[in-house]
């Protein structure tokens, strides 16, 4: 029986964020629990693997009523796991309630991913976020009170109109909490997104380039002194509390998706869900699945995510298990590439591993590029 990961996703939002370009709605309650009932029968066509992860992300999962939860509840646990498995569900502060909290530690959730970005009131507003500072020192306090004791929390930087004095303070703040882990990225204005259009209208204050790069470099340094060791471009934890889920995209291992817009990638398949929520609940009743595309991966197409997805830890790729993989030694695949890098001091190589460089990272995107065969 194999191991995979499990990702099952939450559309629901209380407003849409103005940067968000994820598949979430608001607006949408009156099918949260049409939408929960479809999920939990496909949650049920999971056979023959054994469960090592649970991502439950969105949207915004603790939006979910409770009468939605229950419903999955039992698709859940009848799920086979291992036994020690991490099971993470995202949440933003202000929908995060004593009841909501008791009953994911009850349903064997043992880590929390609550979704800050900035510690300014007046940012938060910004971004449309429905939370204020204080809603997220309630809900952490709170989650800490009933026995969470693996929380990561999300922050973004380079937002319209903030300072790096904004960002240190919200660096501060944070790690006084002792989170176990921090993602922190940088803000992408995304097509289709509120930010968008207000960055086509030319009315959307961003900080300039120069100030987004000391913006990451300070954290690297900020985070470092605070016991955060950098695991990922933008992935931070303390005492090895790297989280394995996220893990399982950067190595290549399988995982599967459950729930609308959700993506799987299993058995060498790459396949992917209905977006539309109506649609994705309808596919489930009738037909029994929700696929909208399925493509067998190729032997180069795993190469290259291996490749790109591999770079982003700063572990890097490992040589033996590139060779382990794909039966190629990394160099006779990619030898040009690696040799332009490792002599331009973007990439390094050990004896058992290539990674990028800290000047590395900041080119990521243009390097990764290169690794498509």
């Amino acid at each position: 029986m194999k191991n995979v990961a499990l990702y099952i996703h939450i559309p629901f939002c209380r407003q849409k964020c103005l940067y968000c370009d994820f598949p979430s709605f608001a607006g949408k309650e009156d099918c949260m629990l049409d939408y929960a009932t479809a999920l939990a029968k496909e949650i049920d066509s999971i056979k023959d693997k054994k469960i090592k992860t649970i991502f439950i992300g969105g949207g915004t999962p603790t939006y979910l009523s409770l009468e939605g939860w229950e419903i999955i509840r039992k698709s859940i646990n009848r799920l086979e796991v291992c036994e020690d498995l991490e099971f993470t569900v995202e949440g933003n502060p202000g929908t995060f309630t004593r009841e909501k909290l008791n009953f994911l530690k009850k349903l064997g959730v043992n880590r929390l991913s609550i979704g800050l970005q900035a510690w300014q009131d007046s940012l938060l507003k910004e971004l449309g976020r429905i939370h204020t500072i204080e809603d997220f020192k309630q809900s952490f306090r709170l989650a800490r009170e009933l026995g969470f004791e693996n929380i990561n929390v999300d922050l973004m930087f380079g937002l319209p109109n903030q300072t790096l004095k904004q960002w240190l303070e919200t660096l501060e703040n944070v790690t006084e909490l002792n989170p176990e882990h921090l993602s922190c990225y940088s803000l992408i204005v995304e097509e289709g997104t509120g930010f968008y259009k207000r960055f086509e209208q030319g009315t959307l204050m961003l900080p300039h380039e120069e100030l987004e790069r000391s913006m990451y470099e300070k954290t690297i340094e900020y985070l470092r002194k605070k016991g955060y060791m950098q695991y990922e471009i933008s992935n931070f934890a303390k005492n090895n509390m790297s989280c394995k889920h996220n893990l399982v995209y950067w190595d290549l291992n399988e995982y599967i998706g459950c729930g609308a817009a959700s993506h799987s990638y299993s058995d060498g398949f790459r396949y992917r869900n209905e977006e539309n929520v109506e649609k994705y609940i309808e596919k489930i009743n009738v037909q029994g699945s929700a696929i909208v595309e399925k493509n067998k991966n190729s032997f180069k197409d795993d190469m290259e995510e291996y490749m790109f997805m591999g770079l982003r830890k700063n572990l890097g790729i490992s040589k033996s298990e590139f060779m382990q993989r794909f039966s190629k030694d990394i160099h006779s695949v990619y030898g040009e590439v690696l040799n332009k890098y490792i002599n331009t001091g973007f990439m390094k190589e050990s004896t058992t591993s290539i990674f990028l460089t800290y000047e590395g990272t900041q080119l990521s995107n243009v390097i990764m590029a290169e690794f498509l065969l």
